[in-house]
């Protein structure tokens, strides 16, 4: 993959040389063609994951294209003699907001449009500015709506595919857990955490007492395995505090081996008779079908 460019350049410059002038053809050729068009005449990005933009960075990008004008060109495609954004969708708010009437484009029509509004999403993905939300979104949208498995969408935005795996699990959290992880709250990790109680009634007072008491991840993960398992019958005469501290120690120390072998949630379920449950989380069938073969692998 080409390199980024570095944080060094500064917010405002950065955000003018994007991700998609390094990683796709964005020079004039037979086939695409530079020009300059009006702002008006160009329909907002569908396939853009983004749903919200910083202020203080677009203000950046604002002063830097009023300073020194657009340095690379937006990618759009014709359709209904009007042109649809498919890379650039900041540098288009930025320019509108500078009070530019006209933006440089390269006009792409090599592909169909369904191609290249896959393109669009697959481009706007590798960004490294989106929020967890907005990526688990876009990758699960190049699932359902395009038939990507988890594999190719780690291979197409450059992320290790238990990145993909573990922000598509976060999609399964109610809506207000994924605004305080969107708000900054929590951290995806706190997020993973909670994913035991998704359908939990605790969860709101849960995710209350992490954010009020500021919980680390690892206390989180030990306040959501204490409220999905079911407690062992103490019996009369043993010291049952020490012995519960004991258990509750080697739960934990047990539950993060198995997440580390296998990159995904654990819940480890005790049972009265001193037995339990070892409750593993999968994503998809395909998911599944990774932790089988890594339970095989270890067999032999």
């Amino acid at each position: 993959m080409s390199t980024r460019p570095g944080r060094g350049l500064g917010r405002g410059l950065a955000s003018l040389i994007p991700d998609e002038a390094l990683q796709m053809d964005v020079l004039p050729s037979e086939r695409d063609g530079l020009r300059k068009v009006p702002i008006e005449e160009i329909k907002p990005n569908p396939e853009q994951p983004r749903t919200e933009f910083e202020s203080e960075a677009l203000a950046d990008l604002v002063a830097s294209i009023r300073a020194h004008g657009i340095l690379s060109p937006l990618v759009v495609r014709r359709a209904d003699g009007r042109y649809v954004l498919i890379a650039g969708e900041r540098r288009l708010r930025a320019a509108a907001l500078a009070g530019l009437t006209e933006v440089p484009v390269v006009v792409r029509e090599s592909e169909t449009g369904s191609n290249q509004l896959e393109l669009a999403l697959v481009e706007n993905l590798q960004r490294v500015d989106l929020d967890p939300i907005e990526s688990a979104r876009g990758f699960q949208r190049l699932i359902d709506e395009y038939g990507y498995t988890q594999d190719r969408v780690a291979a197409s935005v450059g992320k290790d595919r238990s990145t993909v795996a573990n922000l598509v699990r976060l999609l399964k959290l109610p809506e207000f857990v994924l605004e305080a992880l969107r708000a900054g709250k929590i951290t995806a990790g706190h997020a993973r955490a909670l994913l035991p109680l998704a359908e939990d009634g605790n969860l709101p007072s849960v995710l209350a007492k992490v954010i009020e008491q500021g919980l680390n991840v690892r206390q989180t993960e030990r306040l959501a395995n204490e409220l999905t398992k079911t407690p062992a019958e103490p019996v009369t005469g043993e010291p049952v505090e020490k012995e519960k501290k004991d258990r509750q120690q080697q739960y934990g120390y047990a539950v993060k081996l198995l997440e580390e072998a296998l990159h995904t949630s654990v819940v480890i379920q005790p049972t009265p008779n001193g037995g339990g449950r070892i409750v593993v989380d999968y994503s998809d069938p395909e998911d599944l079908e990774r932790l089988l073969e890594l339970l095989q692998a270890g067999k032999s």
